[in-house]
Order: C-alpha cells, then sequence, then structure tokens
C-alpha cells in the first residue's frame, strides 16, 4: 500500500522538530545588557542582575581582579562562546568587583553558599555605599559553579552595577 501526502500538509512531527529547532535557537540569544530592556510603552525598564547572570564558568570573569570592571555577558562568535571581557572603568563599564570572599568549605550546598554569598557581599555593598536603598547602584554575587567547587573554587566575587545603565567611572568611593 502507497500512502500519499496532499501537497502542502506537513507531518505533526516535522512540526514539533521545527518549533524545537527554533525554542533551542531563542536559548542562544544573547542575555539582556545592563542598558536594560525595552518596556511595553518603548521606555527602558532596569535590569536586574541575579546570582546567575554571570557564573564562574562564564568565559573572562576568572580574569577579573577586585576592581576591575567588565562588560555584561555577550556572545562571541570569535571565542563560540558568551565571555565578560575586562573594561577600563572610565570608559562606562557595566560591572565592577568590588571584592571577593571565601566560602566555607564543605559539600556543594547551592541554597547555603547563595545565602552565604548574598549576606556577605551585601555586608561589603553597605559598607561601601550606606545601604543600597539610598544608593542608585545595586550588587549581585558571582557564584562557583558546581563544577568549579568540586576543582576547590571557594571563592565568590562581589559585584557592584548601576540597573540604569553603565557607570561613568569606578564606582568604588575611593576610588573616584
Amino acid at each position: 500500500m502507497t500512502v500519499t501526502r496532499q501537497a502542502g500538509t506537513r507531518r505533526p512531527a516535522r512540526r514539533l522538530a521545527l518549533l524545537l529547532g527554533l525554542v533551542a535557537l531563542g536559548a542562544l540569544v544573547p542575555p539582556p545588557t545592563a542598558t536594560g530592556t525595552t518596556g511595553t510603552a518603548g521606555t527602558a525598564v532596569p535590569l536586574v542582575k541575579g546570582e546567575n547572570f554571570v557564573t564562574a564558568r562564564t568565559s573572562g570573569i576568572l580574569h577579573i581582579e577586585a576592581g576591575e570592571c567588565f562588560t555584561d555577558p555577550a556572545y562571541s562568535e570569535e571565542a563560540a562562546e558568551v565571555v565578560v571581557l575586562y573594561t577600563p572603568c572610565h570608559e562606562r563599564a557595566a560591572n565592577q568587583s568590588y571584592g571577593f570572599v571565601h566560602a566555607p568549605e564543605g559539600a556543594w550546598d547551592p541554597a547555603a553558599l547563595s545565602a552565604f554569598a548574598w549576606r556577605s557581599c551585601g555586608r561589603g555593598f553597605d559598607s561601601h555605599w550606606g545601604g543600597g536603598t539610598a544608593s542608585e547602584l545595586r550588587f549581585y554575587p558571582v557564584l562557583p559553579t558546581r563544577e568549579t567547587w568540586a576543582g576547590g573554587d571557594r571563592d565568590v566575587m562581589c559585584v557592584v552595577y548601576s540597573p540604569g545603565g553603565p557607570m561613568d567611572g569606578s564606582a568604588l568611593p575611593l576610588a573616584r
């Protein structure tokens, strides 16, 4: 028995494969930048960065030292992956590392690590900028991943940024 299809009809499995392919491509879209996203009325919406915005696995982040500035993560065709790049702070950088804290030894516990990182980086942020609510700046931690933790990485990077876009110079109070 020969089965024929009418011209212009598609098999449901083929539609599903196409849809899954498009969803996979959508996952490759680079993360939003520090300038925020566009709201429904075309206005800029401040960007909120969290502990998963950049991780120890993001290429380039392990080269950033305390006090240095860097870009938001973006896909690099040259590197064929998402990267962050060192940027001189006077060139309107998106992020600035303001310190590192060493997490306690122990088994990998993402919830405990997250709580430690937010609490520790928060103390440093409050110390530098006198409490986050009065400041136009915000912070986020860069956490070790399960893989880097297994390799002995216990360092959490504390990062300051402006939700409204790139910062004009160093955000560190003593560096101004």
